[in-house]
């Protein structure tokens, strides 16, 4: 009697040989690990303050005196758009925002304009209050310098800090390096391996064996999938013991980054099956790979912040896969949130692998 075929046994095989051929792939190899720890030892060794400087007014109204407007008007300074005083507080304690402001102001013995600023931080956000504090000082100078004698020396009232953790650079942008070799592993490994695979014949004659048509997919997303983890185990463990990179929660703050690494990678793939599938060569894979890749690269909070674009271009922003993505990682390993925290951003991660794989299953090709 004939034994029955394993298609488990058949697909775990592909998996194998595919995952040997992706090792033995210099350029694989570079992209997913070369560049993402290039930037990482970059940023690492630089160091340096968080990418932006947000502020928030307990009283929107205080924006008509002279010397907030100074401030503000300081491209260095963003005034928040957020206005529910919790998320405010919350977004201090997380290093969010620099600081909260109240401006109170009176009169000198002299009958000039004294200004006492009011200012609530947290130790998270302390290298962001120190441009706070220089830009206040900037700002008081100017309107000095416009009327010498209308201005008292400005009084900075700091209340006690709120508790909150160091935030350093490496922080921001090891999550967007880890993005990033996800994102560009998934469309560019998947779009040319299988218009190769393609190409040579290889999905054809796979079509005459046994297997059925989904283990062989399967079977080459394994592969990619296992070395996209292993990638991201190194990122963040060179972060970790080179860098001090927060992992709030320990192994269980590790583990939940592998399993949103896992997602993004899902979804990134789709897009590489589509790809795959509508060039007619080799050499029109990088044009359309791009055209998905490098506006998320800029826009995605990969390399920088977004808070500083204006607002129109950051509810563009916001419906990314990769922004969301990174906004997730950061999320978990820095403020302490868990996946079941992160509903709106696995949300939208979710639709975009819906709406891809619908059109990927479209338009895949075998032959």
């Amino acid at each position: 009697m004939a034994q029955k075929y394993n298609q488990l046994r058949a697909m775990l095989a592909i998996a194998k040989g595919s995952f040997k051929s992706i090792l033995r792939n210099p350029s694989a190899v570079v992209f997913s690990f070369g560049f993402p720890l290039v930037f990482i030892l970059v940023f690492g060794f630089i160091g340096g303050g968080p990418p932006s400087v947000t502020i928030a007014l307990t009283r929107r109204a205080d924006t008509t005196y002279e010397i907030v407007r100074g401030l503000l008007r300081s491209p260095m300074i963003r005034l928040t758009d957020e206005m529910d005083t919790a998320k405010i507080r919350e977004d201090v304690i997380k290093g969010r925002i620099a600081a909260i402001l109240s401006v109170d102001t009176g009169r000198s013995p002299a009958g000039f304009p004294q200004y006492t600023i009011h200012t609530l931080t947290s130790s998270a956000g302390a290298d962001k209050y120190g441009i706070v504090r220089s830009v206040i000082a900037q700002a008081f100078e100017r309107a000095v310098e416009r009327e010498p004698k209308q201005y008292q020396p400005i009084i900075v009232d700091e209340l006690p800090q709120l508790p909150g953790r160091e935030y350093s650079e490496i922080d921001f942008i090891l999550p967007g390096m880890l993005g990033f070799s996800l994102l560009s592993a998934a469309v560019f490994g998947v779009a040319f391996l299988f218009f190769n695979l393609r190409q040579q014949l290889v999905l054809k004659r796979y079509g005459a064996t046994p297997i059925a048509k989904r283990y062989i997919v399967l079977g080459e997303g394994i592969s990619r999938v296992a070395f996209q983890l292993i990638t991201a185990v190194v990122i963040i463990g060179i972060g970790k013991l080179f860098f001090h990179f927060t992992l709030v929660h320990g192994w269980v703050t590790f583990v939940e980054m592998l399993v949103l690494s896992l997602i993004g990678l899902i979804v990134f793939m789709g897009f590489g099956f589509i790809i795959s599938s509508v060039s007619k060569s080799e050499s029109t894979i990088p044009p359309f790979a791009n055209v998905f890749t490098l506006p998320q690269f800029l826009l995605g909070g990969t390399f920088f912040s977004v808070e500083a674009f204006p607002v129109w271009l950051r509810k563009i922003c916001e419906v990314l896969p990769l922004k969301q993505l990174n906004d997730a990682m950061r999320n978990i390993a820095f403020e302490g949130a868990h996946l079941t925290d992160c509903g709106k951003q696995l949300g939208i991660l979710l639709l975009w692998g819906i709406g891809t794989y619908a059109i990927a299953i479209k338009v895949f090709k075998w032959e």
